[in-house]
């Protein structure tokens, strides 16, 4: 994983880059150490240890990002491994005369198989796409639904997975059923006993998010699945904000489809996703994008891949942020992901901010929302990245995301601290 500036130019990615790229993000990537920090030193000094970690991004020293739960900074060896990806696919030079890199039609294996693998599933139950809401859409627009059918659903949905839903129940006359979240969720049975009020004879599906997108609790996503199998009804999670997050294993959720961004906690590309289609469950998914292969169940979920000419690089830097995660070790991501955000909401709530995600520590891990009531969200979100150099992002009036990434220091959180201390007081 060498960068260094000389090594970087004379490879074909570094020339390529160079008429792309601005002088300063060479020198940024040639500043970059060329090794993770040494397992060793996590257990002798893991502040050091992340510290560490945190130097193989190019945010700068003196900022710091707190929003993972929007997009995540790509690591040093993602960005070495996108131009690696250009450089030799742009060369047009395959063996096959009939094959080009940009296919949007190719299997892909190279890249399914360590995806597979880190999220629990075979290769035939993958599609690759672009992120969650493709994926999201996918499902709500192709799943064998009547008039009159129902999917239950909860008010804490993103956008991008709860409209495809409403566009289906607007253009073909199925039900959304709402489930209401209490903020904060007490333990995870009042989300089951809700869910399971919210059963009807015509509910066909559960969708909901794993992790959600307004307080970023973690619902109890094993336990849902089996009360939708134990009623027959099929189960499928929005899960943009969990790979990389923490660990995964979709075979043991137990869920029939499952989406996600990893271009959020495992900070691969932007514009790579995913779609789990459980294995069998395939003929109950229409394709809404329909190409080569689109009345093929031969290959599982393969058909839902074929979405056209793509940014096949970007697969490069997928497979680059796996391994690179697992070479620090998701076991280790997920206990700081955890540690840290525990350390920075019992902070807040020393200072007045509630906590409206989850009370039962099982109910979150690295994003939880506070009410900082009566500060603006959107006056403080300001004036901490204009003022400060922090950013930070939340929701109207008054609620602030605690996006705790694994390179989210101490002496970060010091500092966002100090400086909401000074806001408070300057507001007061």
């Amino acid at each position: 994983m060498s960068l260094n500036r000389r090594g970087f130019l004379a490879s074909g990615a570094g020339v390529a880059s160079a008429a792309l790229f601005t002088h300063p993000l060479l020198e940024r990537l040639a500043a970059v150490p060329r090794e993770l920090p040494p397992a060793r030193l996590y257990l002798d000094d893991e502040e050091a240890y992340w510290a560490g970690i945190r130097k193989q991004f190019l945010i700068p020293a003196d900022e710091i990002y707190f929003n993972n739960g929007t997009c995540g900074s790509s690591p040093a060896p993602v960005l070495k491994a996108i131009f690696d990806g250009y450089n030799t696919t742009e060369k047009m030079d395959d063996a096959n005369p009939e094959d080009y890199p940009i296919w949007g039609y190719g299997p892909w294996n190279r890249f399914r198989d360590p995806l597979a693998a880190f999220i629990g599933c075979e290769r035939d139950e993958l599609a690759m796409l672009r992120n969650a809401t493709e994926a999201n859409n996918y499902v709500s627009n192709g799943f064998k639904m009547n008039p009159g059918d129902e999917v239950v659903i909860t008010d804490q949905e993103h956008e991008g997975g709860e409209n495809g839903w409403f566009l289906r129940a607007k253009r073909y006359g199925i039900t959304v059923r709402k489930v209401a979240l209490p903020k904060p969720i007490p333990k995870p049975e009042d989300v089951l006993n809700r869910f399971n009020d919210a059963i009807t004879p015509r509910t066909r599906i559960f969708f909901f998010s794993h992790v959600t997108t307004v307080t970023g609790v973690v619902l109890p996503a094993k336990q849902l699945c089996a009360l939708a199998r134990d009623k027959g009804i099929a189960s499928a999670v929005d899960g943009a904000h969990v790979t990389g997050m923490m660990r995964l294993d979709v075979h043991d959720i137990g869920c029939d489809y499952y989406t996600s961004s990893p271009h959020k906690w495992l900070q691969a590309p932007k514009g790579s996703g995913f779609l789990y289609v459980k294995s069998g469950m395939e003929d109950h998914l229409w394709n809404t994008i329909a190409s080569s292969s689109w009345d093929s169940t031969t290959g599982g979920a393969y058909r839902f891949q074929q979405i056209g000419t793509s940014n096949v690089p970007s697969l490069w830097g997928l497979k680059a942020a796996i391994d690179f995660a697992n070479q620090i070790g998701m076991d280790r991501i997920e206990a700081r992901h955890r540690a840290m955000n525990q350390a920075m909401l019992d902070a807040m709530q020393q200072r007045g901010a509630t906590n409206i995600t989850g009370l039962d520590p099982s109910l979150r891990c690295a994003l939880t929302t506070v009410d900082i009531s009566p500060i603006e969200r959107m006056k403080l979100e300001d004036w901490m990245w204009t003022q400060k150099k922090i950013r930070i992002r939340g929701s109207e009036p008054s609620e602030m995301r605690l996006a705790t990434p694994y390179y989210f220091l101490k002496t970060d959180m010091a500092r966002l601290l100090a400086a909401f201390d000074e806001y408070k007081a300057k507001m007061a």
